[in-house]
């Protein structure tokens, strides 16, 4: 991919991010719990995504991924430390150590998608992941680990094309590069593939981005949530090896 297309690309995408409009709320910081039953602690780490910008916060991933665990019969606590913008070194330097003092069953990491905007090194990206895992594996072994990896990008808003097609293939060149190493070699990670299963029905659909045409939208975080709750559900039912 030529340079000075790259950079324009990363340029337009992340003007176009600062001058949003969305009004956005940080999640709470402290637990909050849904269902009764057996205690599962679940943490939320990540970015933009992970704390439902774009879209009512109850309606986001966080909430609605705890809420589908406690209709399975399971008292969730869930803390979310996400924080927008941030990408998988900014989750490793910020959010990790917090995660990890909460020794938690589930962790899900949706993160990636600044990573590619960035046009980080997908190598590095891969280090961070497993840097997290290993901390999270150190605090607990048998924790199971969801990764979102970044959404698919070509079909935002913000960017015109060729730009949005420039961007869709940095982010799959991202999944490839730094996801998909860790989920194969990981036995605590399981993938849930939003950009795979879910990236034509956003390159269609404008309705499923927010206002920023960046973001997803209410309806755009339900069209991910299938993915994530089936990546949760495998994630829970296979038994991490090496813990005794």
């Amino acid at each position: 991919m030529p340079a000075v297309l790259v950079a324009i690309l990363a340029v337009e995408v992340i003007d176009a991010r600062r001058q949003s409009g969305i009004p956005f709320e940080p999640p709470p910081r402290g637990p909050q719990e849904y269902g009764s039953g057996p205690l599962l602690d679940y943490v939320v780490l990540g970015d933009s995504t992970a704390v439902g910008q774009g879209a009512p916060y109850e309606r986001g991933i966080a909430v609605s991924t705890a809420r589908h665990l406690s209709a399975r019969g399971r008292r969730v606590r869930l803390v979310n430390l996400a924080v927008s913008g941030a990408a998988a070194d900014d989750v490793v330097d910020h959010q990790l150590e917090r995660a990890a003092r909460r020794r938690p069953e589930l962790v899900l990491i949706a993160v990636g998608a600044n990573d590619a905007i960035r046009l980080r090194r997908p190598g590095r990206v891969r280090a961070d992941l497993e840097r997290a895992v290993e901390s999270l594996v150190r605090a607990r072994c048998r924790v199971r680990i969801v990764l979102t990896g970044s959404p698919e990008l070509g079909g935002v808003r913000v960017a015109a094309q060729p730009l949005r097609t420039l961007l869709g293939a940095v982010a799959d060149h991202m999944n490839d590069g730094a996801f998909t190493p860790v989920v194969a070699t990981q036995t605590n990670v399981t993938f849930a593939p939003i950009a795979r299963e879910t990236g034509a029905a956003f390159e269609r659909d404008a309705s499923l981005f927010a206002a920023d045409g960046f973001h997803p939208s209410e309806r755009g975080y339900a069209t991910w949530l299938p993915v994530l709750e089936r990546a949760i559900d495998e994630a829970l039912a296979r038994e991490p090896r090496g813990c005794g």
